[in-house]
């Protein structure tokens, strides 16, 4: 597959995995269980694939892009008061929930099943050198019911593409902080207004862009220079190129089809996330 057809099938599969993080049922679900705060329901949700036995340095390695200590804060912690197998089916109840919620009558209809299908045949397709977070997660169970497949395949697929985007921001040099940074500025947003790092202490997010201004990613005003901008269109680009190959394993009907079945749900889960 083509860099552009990967970037297209990122657009249609990400707004079905995204419900995750950003709709309420998957976080209750998980707090449910007994967690004290949103981000204790993110890590361990997140983090359940890889069981309870992972330290908190190599769950900061492997989601690459919180500040350090964070991570630390919420795992191993968590696992006192759920199991990762708790937390793992909370999570895609709340994600289904979400998705049926907002989908309607599209849950019901045949595009979802079909999709399904072949989401979960492209994203157990992928291959699992250095995708280690993508690896734990294709060990769960496959589920059955259409909707729930939908989302599970469109979880294993953002899995593998955000394994790859590490391995794209690695290869440009590009940090942890500096990820968020560059993201935020290439979407016209001051890195300080950036949800992800807000929170930081304005000292220590100074001293990253500092170092990118140092680099020429970043101008005196603020704001990306061309070789930022350049910067983050190679990254993006080496992600669709590192995304693609979990699609191959799909027929150029399969591929068509694909499409065809997700054009409206991400349409309807878009219209939802932005209205």
């Amino acid at each position: 597959m083509i860099a552009f057809e990967a970037r297209r099938m990122f657009q249609l599969v990400e707004p079905i995995a995204v419900v995750t993080y950003l709709e309420d049922e998957p976080t209750e679900a998980v707090m449910q269980l007994g967690l004290r705060s949103v981000w204790d329901a993110y890590f361990a949700g997140r983090a359940a694939p890889l069981g309870r036995d992972v330290p908190a340095g190599v769950v900061d390695a492997l989601f690459y892009n919180f500040a350090p200590g964070e991570v630390a804060r919420h795992i191993p912690q968590v696992w006192d008061r759920v199991s990762p197998r708790e937390a793992n089916a909370a999570r895609a109840r709340g994600s289904v929930a979400a998705l049926r919620r907002i989908l309607g009558d599209l849950a019901e209809g045949p595009g979802v099943a079909g999709a399904a299908e072949l989401l979960v045949k492209a994203g157990t397709s992928g291959r699992t050198e250095g995708r280690a977070l993508y690896a734990a997660v294709l060990a769960l169970p496959i589920p059955t019911e259409p909707l729930a497949r939908l989302w599970h395949g469109a979880n294993l697929l953002r899995e593998h593409r955000g394994d790859g985007h590490v391995a794209a921001l690695l290869t440009a040099g590009i940090g942890r902080t500096e990820a968020h940074v560059l993201h935020a500025l290439a979407d016209g947003m001051q890195a300080n207004e950036f949800g992800r790092i807000s929170h930081l202490p304005s000292e220590q997010l100074a001293v990253v862009i500092s170092g990118m201004r140092a680099r020429g990613l970043v101008g005196a005003d603020g704001w990306l220079t061309d070789a930022g901008r350049e910067m983050k269109a190679q990254v993006e680009a080496t992600t669709d190129r590192l995304a693609a190959p979990a699609y191959d394993i799909l027929e150029p009907r399969e591929l068509e089809q694909l499409i065809e079945d997700l054009e409206p749900l991400a349409a309807q889960l878009e219209r939802a996330s932005s209205g």
